[in-house]
């Protein structure tokens, strides 16, 4: 976890600035041949340093996603594409467990990374293949053909909607793409933002709660309730379900909080236009339908601590799991959500911004998680994992009433055209500040 604060600021930077796809396939092949070779390792050491290259290579992923995500989905459509990126993420740690355990209890250890190897590989042919370039500096909203490098090998008429060389926007022949070596500080830089630092606090927050549980789970469980390590895998199940059921809520959530607002405020809505984010209030959009899911957070972590510190009924103990994963899931999609909006001219760089903070701060938290209750008892450590969640309310809070005054402070208001085609921000900087 420690190594993965670090992964994203390394390729954040350059999806956004050189594009998703080059970037995705190097990184991708890194994390394959890693993965290959922890499974034929036979020392501690390489096993070590081996997943120290592995964690540096998928840890960027992430972040590049959601930048995909910003590229293809208008602010109207967005919180239906976050939602199942966010997903994807957040289930990783509660579906590993029973897969990892499974081919650990059936085949050994090493056919963990043999099984990771085979799906990143068919990830990564998928996307040689299949994803074409979508960065807005690079390929506009598509009608900008993007350098030969970064096509597809073998090329589909419904991926490829450019004008050769031809910006139909600008009526301008494109250049060659302007090369500039990537910044990792650049994510720093998205912290000195107040109204980005205050949720990134609040999701690191909510991240620490959510490792936290997921890492004491199996461990309190099988302590508490006497169970194999079999058993010990399924119990992530309800956790998992909760958070499949919040994907199909999230998304049609924050997009009609979105069309709400924008009507409230005069403006029509399109889906096939980017509606100017810079003059609107998004914090007020996206927050507006977080405050729900995130107490019944709060309540269901202290609920299930106490369940587990008096050794009620396991069936009480996985319902609220059930109740954390959906409630959870919906934060961190209502979250992510934000943060892209927020900096949509650089959504890859301000997820690896985050990444810093949420993993910087669990990793800290979890390192010190069993001495916690071995110190306060598993009701009262998970009373504070609680109250973390309610810190997170007043950090969204703040954000919600200052987020908009402090974004514009930064970046100016844009007088731009109301609806206007997706168009890529300025080649130099696709994170610059617009004043």
């Amino acid at each position: 976890m420690a190594v993965a604060t670090i992964g994203p600021t390394l390729v954040g930077d350059a999806a956004d600035l050189h594009g998703r796809r080059s970037v995705y396939i190097v990184i991708l092949s890194i994390y394959i041949a890693s993965c290959v070779a922890i499974a034929a390792a036979n020392s501690y050491p390489a096993l070590v340093a081996l997943r120290v290259v592995q964690a540096l290579a998928i840890s960027g992923t992430f972040s590049i996603a959601y930048g995909v995500v910003t590229d293809i989905a208008s602010p109207a459509e967005r919180g239906s594409f976050t939602s199942v990126v966010s997903f994807a993420i957040t289930i990783a740690p509660t579906l590993g467990p029973i897969v990892g355990g499974s081919l650990a209890f059936a085949a050994g250890w090493a056919w963990i990374f043999w099984f990771l190897s085979l799906a990143s590989g068919l990830c990564l042919l998928l996307m040689i293949f299949l994803l074409p370039e979508t960065a807005r500096n690079i390929v506009g909203d598509g009608s900008i053909s993007p350098p030969k490098f970064l096509r597809l090998p073998v090329p589909f008429s419904s991926f490829s909607h450019w004008k050769e060389n031809y910006d139909s926007e600008e009526g301008e022949i494109l250049g060659d793409h302007e090369w500039r070596f990537p910044n990792p500080f650049k994510s720093v830089s998205i912290l000195l933002r107040k109204d980005n630092l205050v949720i990134i606090i609040a999701c690191g927050l909510l991240y620490v709660v959510y490792t936290c549980v997921n890492t004491s789970l199996s461990v309190l469980c099988v302590d508490i309730y006497n169970l194999t390590q079999w058993q010990a895998g399924l119990i992530y199940i309800p956790f998992g379900v909760g958070g499949i059921l919040s994907t199909f809520l999230s998304g049609p959530l924050l997009n009609s909080a979105y069309r709400k607002a924008r009507k409230k405020q005069g403006y029509l809505v399109d889906r096939a236009v980017d509606d100017d984010l810079d003059n609107f209030d998004i914090e007020k959009t996206r927050i507006g339908v977080i405050w729900l899911p995130l107490i019944f957070t709060s309540f269901a972590v202290l609920a299930f601590g106490w369940v587990l510190h008096y050794r009620k009924h396991l069936a009480i103990a996985l319902t609220l799991q059930f109740v954390a994963g959906l409630c959870m899931q919906l934060d961190f999609s209502i979250y992510n959500t934000l943060l892209v909006d927020k900096n949509h001219r650089c959504p890859a760089t301000a997820q690896a911004s985050s990444n810093i903070v949420r993993c910087a701060l669990a990793a800290v938290v979890v390192a010190f998680l069993q001495r916690m209750f071995e110190a306060l008892g598993i009701g009262w450590t998970f009373t504070l994992m609680s109250g973390l969640c309610l810190a997170c309310v007043g950090l969204f809070l703040i954000d919600y009433h200052k987020g908009m005054t402090w974004r514009q402070s930064k970046i100016g208001p844009i007088q731009v055209q109301t609806f206007r085609e997706f168009s890529p921000p300025p080649a130099e900087s696709g994170c610059k500040d617009s004043k």
